[in-house]
């Protein structure tokens, strides 16, 4: 089969030959139909967030039909329509024992630390697949695996409460789901902080309030739109030093900053003014549990969930397009999310 993989850090992703991946008896066999590319892989191609070996088939976000099932697997039939979750784990280590399965002592994320989706097929426990609703596309049912869910969990880390101002940093792939997350968890007020414009539009298209980080300090901004308090809840998913320091600065007292966004780089907060006075806190938030996508899922079937702006672009399974949006995404230049077709 092909594959468009990691080969070495620093360099182009590279189309290659592969053998069909061989499933276990809890396994299922999926055709890939839609794979996002996340800015997450550019970070894994640019050697930013390591990945365990090379070669690599990148892609962890993923949807597709069920081709095989080992012979233990009875939770999904040949010809289903899923999308997948990406972090495979063991199931009974301390963490996984605890619903917090995302620190695995043995957990593997497709598309980082097995092979992804960026491929004809892939292979996973039959346990990480779920239902793709009939609402969505494989693209939808692809993105929403990880920019949904993702901030579905920091949205949940960030503890929402109903009538609370929530600010969203950054609305790209993740963002665009969290504007909509957060009118569901219960915001009052949602505040959508990006320097593209476009972005911007769709976000305030869903109901958010565009505030144009290029125009003008967001913090002082969103202090005036929300009367000199600040937001109760700052999402940052950009991933720099200004976007982070900006959120935590723009809390209201107990306001909460979640930072999801991943970079290598370090952010400096005023401890009084910022947190101490304020008893703010500032809170990471990693990836997301299985255990959160049903819920999610029906979030979807219920009409609270609208993917159809997310995708802005589709592409073949080729290694030079891919390459190419990948370069977008490191410069900041790409559209919300684009999802490969194999």
């Amino acid at each position: 089969m092909k594959a468009v993989r990691l080969v070495r850090i620093g360099q182009p992703l590279e189309m290659q030959e592969v053998a069909r991946p061989h499933i276990g008896e809890e396994d299922a066999l999926v055709r890939v139909k839609a794979a996002g590319i996340c800015h997450s892989d550019a970070h894994y191609r640019a050697g930013l967030s390591p990945v365990r070996s090379l070669p690599l088939t990148l892609g962890h976000e993923v949807a597709g039909v069920v081709e095989e099932v080992g012979s233990q697997v009875s939770n999904v039939k040949v010809g289903a329509g899923v999308c997948l979750h990406y972090l495979v784990t063991c199931g009974d280590c301390y963490y996984c024992s605890t619903g917090n399965e995302q620190f695995c002592i043995s957990g593997a994320m497709i598309g980082k630390h097995r092979d992804g989706g960026y491929a004809e097929y892939i292979s996973v426990p039959s346990r990480n697949a779920f239902p793709l609703p009939d609402q969505l596309s494989f693209e939808e049912g692809a993105v929403l695996m990880c920019s949904s869910a993702t901030s579905f969990h920091a949205l949940q880390k960030a503890e929402v409460k109903p009538g609370e101002a929530v600010a969203i940093f950054g609305v790209g792939g993740l963002g665009i789901s969290a504007v909509q997350l957060a009118r569901a968890f219960g915001a009052l007020d949602v505040y959508a902080v990006d320097v593209d414009e476009k972005k911007l539009e769709v976000a305030e298209h869903l109901g958010a309030v565009p505030v144009n980080a290029r125009a003008g300090d967001p913090v002082e901004e969103l202090r005036r739109l929300t009367g000199g308090k600040g937001v109760d809840v700052a999402l940052e998913l950009v991933g720099l030093p200004l976007t982070m320091r900006q959120a935590v600065q723009s809390l209201a007292i107990f306001g909460r900053a979640v930072i999801v966004g991943l970079t290598d780089q370090t952010f400096e907060i005023a401890p009084y003014a910022d947190l101490l006075m304020k008893e703010a806190q500032v809170i990471g938030a990693s990836d997301h549990l299985a255990q959160e996508l049903p819920l999610l899922l029906e979030m979807v079937r219920r009409g609270l969930l609208d993917l159809s702006q997310v995708i802005t672009e589709t592409i073949p399974l080729d290694a030079e397009a891919i390459n190419q949006v990948l370069d977008r995404l490191e410069r900041s230049e790409a559209g919300v999310r684009t999802v490969i077709l194999p």
